[in-house]
């Protein structure tokens, strides 16, 4: 699938293509994907035509980076901002093909944090990653944010990005686990210790769980596993919690941000390494030389229960990074509403 959304042949053109049986297996699992790049500002929604084709839909927020997804809403981090949207269609309602239409509904002014990862409670708190002052918080009627935890190595909140925290996997629908890409103290110290400097923390107790990785990203807990991106490698794998090592399981042909789990699949997404001081001089570029390959960027579905890429979603073109992913169960083919454009005065919602 090929999308030209610039007027001039010379500018880059979106290329997004799949593997064969990629979208037999979103109608088999009966659900569709969304995922972000803060790069080119956007969060996209993939899902089926009615035809079973691939669909794919994008709207524009500015660098749009966490994404979390709970029945009928989604929440999505951007530049200066956290918005929930909401789906404004009923079971089994549809509108012009697609099944679900996320709603911008409430919007928190947070100013540029970073944020990374966001999530829900089954307090229904939303707690989000707010990497500029190392810390986990949550959004406030009164403040930029309130603040909830810190590592324990962090000796006072300050807008300095010191161990680069990125991560949070919820547990029992509280947070669990967060990864930090160093135990640094220090403004932007991190960025000295991204090959083998990342941890993994339980943030009950303040216990470092697992040491030894290169700039981990998008922890989840699910089938009794805390799953972790080992994104500096370009693993995925699981923690050995009572050795507390990272056991790898595949190999991915890009650097690893954004994760998302449904039975026994998970869809994680893979970016090509930018040639910077953040990306340069990690472990991926020389296994990348190894196997004869190079980086990509798109989504990989592993099946859990061999380590296998069973399918997957390549894009080429406009962007080259991804940062979050998530699924969408029973939802076929969604759509979402922005702010580009006149679409959004004129849908009007009222409750019973």
């Amino acid at each position: 699938m090929t999308q030209n959304n610039n007027s001039s042949n010379s500018k880059p053109v979106l290329e997004i293509n799949s593997s064969r049986h990629f979208t037999a297996w979103l109608y088999e699992q009966k659900l569709s994907l969304a995922f972000t790049t803060y790069q080119g500002g956007m969060v996209f929604l993939i899902g089926l035509q009615q035809d079973g084709q691939l669909s794919v839909f994008q709207r524009k927020f500015e660098r749009c980076m966490g994404l979390y997804a709970g029945g009928n809403t989604l929440y999505l981090s951007s530049l200066y901002q956290i918005w929930r949207l909401e789906n404004t269609l009923e079971k089994n309602q549809t509108y012009n093909g697609y099944d679900c239409i996320f709603l911008p509904q409430v919007g928190y002014v947070t100013g540029d944090l970073d944020v990374h990862d966001v999530a829900v409670g089954k307090d229904e708190k939303l707690y989000f990653v707010n990497t500029l002052f190392s810390c986990l918080a949550t959004v406030s009627e009164e403040y930029s944010f309130t603040p909830l935890w810190k590592p324990p190595f962090i000796s006072k909140l300050a807008a300095e990005d010191r161990c680069h925290l990125n991560g949070l996997a919820m547990k029992d629908g509280l947070p669990g686990y967060v990864t930090v890409v160093s135990q640094s103290d220090v403004a932007d110290g991190w960025r000295d210790k991204r090959v083998g400097g990342g941890c993994l923390i339980h943030v009950l107790s303040n216990e470092i769980v697992a040491t030894g990785l290169s700039m981990p990203h998008s922890p989840r807990w699910g089938n009794n596993q805390l799953w972790v991106l080992n994104s500096g490698e370009g693993e995925f794998g699981y923690i050995d919690l009572k050795g507390g090592t990272f056991e790898p399981m595949t190999f991915c042909p890009g650097y690893l941000r954004g994760f998302g789990m449904y039975g026994d699949f998970a869809v994680v997404g893979i970016s090509q390494s930018r040639d910077n001081k953040t990306f340069s001089g990690l472990p991926l570029s020389e296994k990348l030389l190894q196997k004869n390959t190079e980086p990509r960027c798109g989504l990989l579905v592993i099946d859990l229960r061999s380590g296998d890429i069973v399918h997957w979603l390549r894009i080429e073109g406009v962007f080259a990074e991804l940062y979050d992913v998530a699924i969408l169960p029973g939802k076929k083919r969604p759509m979402a509403y922005g702010f580009k454009n006149n679409e959004i005065r004129r849908v009007i919602t009222f409750g019973p």
